[in-house]
């Protein structure tokens, strides 16, 4: 081990290392119940993604853990996976084998912009308030899937959204399930929100919104992974494009934002401000999404959760070994995970949205030509349930207001192209 992860160098233990990835997996195994129950609302089965999840997650980690040496962990990220199931599935109406297809390109193209080194030019190219504010609408889109899920915000007849029955049901667990994973989240105990789903779940039985089934048993042999379920009929699309384009620019920024944010924290980055091993960092990024596709499961993305490790003392690659090898053991506990219903879920997601919502703090509102653009981005995310659609408002007020307020300069030539392609999606769509 202190070959491979150069522990003394670090100065950090073997014991420490296993402890802060063990402090990692806790904090974002929620996912093992999240992803599966989200994604199988397009049709896909929910253990053949639960077994997907855990063995893209594990892939991945574990490319990290050997490669890059870094104490950070990997699995199909929230918001991707809202994207793929409510606005390419059940808004656009593609079947998910058309959504998988186009996370493994997006994969695959982002596994050729690493070994090019041309990242640093996709992230310069967009704004950076514009960055800020796809992580607060994402954020926005997810709390209110999580809300809906649980039946607290429905559809009202006199308005668009509504108020549901909160005294009983779904939507009264959830609301429980929110107090408690807040107050372990604000007490920062170890795991809070997986914590909070599993308590929630339990609570949940004697209101009847959890069932156990007869002759429970925890353990079981994994599902088949729903492996190389392609279809590439629509590829050539200007939807398919936009859908492929949102995976990959949420990819590339939340991997970059989350690389910056734990290593930063972990102080593992140079004088000169730069991630170490960031192309091998980035590589386990895409090999995670490429493999995540074939075996059946929305794009796979580094996980800001890992910075709870680092601050338990994980410094290298161990902690994220460590991390992975709970993701495989957790493959034969797929009767536990079965059993959560979405209210217990529901609660994880809007406190994710929470924790997404950080980055408004930086956004520059007061440049109208700055500010707008930000802040249709992230309304438009969950007015129009989609994240896709909040890109493209975006994008395109940015153009517009600096086009027409003779700030050229900062328009990139890659804004200009994605301005064009967006405008032609209007007429050809």
């Amino acid at each position: 081990m202190e070959k491979l992860f150069k522990l003394k160098e670090h100065n950090t233990t073997f014991q420490r290392e296993v402890l802060a990835g063990l402090t990692t997996f806790l904090t974002m195994a929620y996912i093992l119940a999240v992803n599966p129950g989200m994604l199988s609302e397009t049709g896909m089965g929910w253990g053949g993604v639960f077994t997907a999840t855990a063995l893209s997650a594990a892939l991945a980690t574990l490319v990290m853990a050997f490669a890059a040496n870094l104490p950070i962990a990997l699995a199909p990220g929230m918001g991707l996976n809202a994207f793929f199931t409510y606005t390419v599935v059940l808004g656009m109406g593609y079947a998910w084998q058309l959504a998988l297809t186009a996370v493994l390109l997006e994969g695959v193209l982002f596994i050729m912009l690493s070994l090019l080194n041309v990242r640093e030019a996709i992230i310069k190219a967009i704004p950076a308030n514009l960055k800020k504010a796809v992580a607060v609408g994402i954020g926005l889109f997810i709390a209110l899937i999580g809300f809906t899920n649980a039946g607290v915000v429905v559809n009202s007849g006199g308005t668009i959204i509504g108020l549901g029955d909160i005294s009983s049901g779904s939507a009264l667990l959830a609301l429980i399930g929110l107090v408690i994973t807040i107050v372990l989240y604000a007490n920062k105990a170890p795991g809070s929100i997986l914590l909070g789903i599993l308590i929630t779940t339990i609570v949940g039985i004697p209101l009847g919104v959890t069932k156990l089934p007869e002759n429970f048993s925890p353990v079981s042999l994994p599902e088949a992974p729903l492996f190389w379920r392609f279809d590439f009929s629509q590829i050539l699309s200007f939807n398919f494009f936009t859908v492929f384009f949102t995976f990959l620019f949420v990819d590339i920024f939340d991997t970059v934002g989350t690389l910056v944010g734990v290593t930063t924290q972990g102080g593992l980055i140079s004088k000169k401000g730069e991630i170490p091993r960031v192309k091998q960092a980035l590589l386990a990024d895409a090999i995670g999404t490429v493999g995540g596709a074939v075996l059946g499961t929305s794009t796979v993305t580094c996980y800001v959760e890992s910075s709870a490790g680092v601050a338990a003392g994980g410094r290298t690659g161990l902690t994220a070994l460590s991390s992975a090898v709970l993701f495989i053991a957790a493959l034969f506990l797929s009767p536990v995970f079965l059993l959560i219903p979405s209210a217990a879920t529901a609660p994880a997601l809007i406190v994710v949205g929470f924790l997404m919502m950080r980055p408004v703090t930086g956004i520059d509102f007061s440049d109208p030509t700055e500010g707008i653009p930000a802040f249709l981005a992230m309304v438009m995310m969950p007015f129009a349930y989609s994240v896709a659609e909040g890109i493209v408002y975006g994008v395109l007020s940015y153009v517009i207001l600096k086009a027409l307020t003779g700030k050229f300069k900062d328009i990139t030539v890659v804004a200009w192209i994605l301005f064009a392609v967006f405008v032609l999606r209007f007429f050809i769509s």
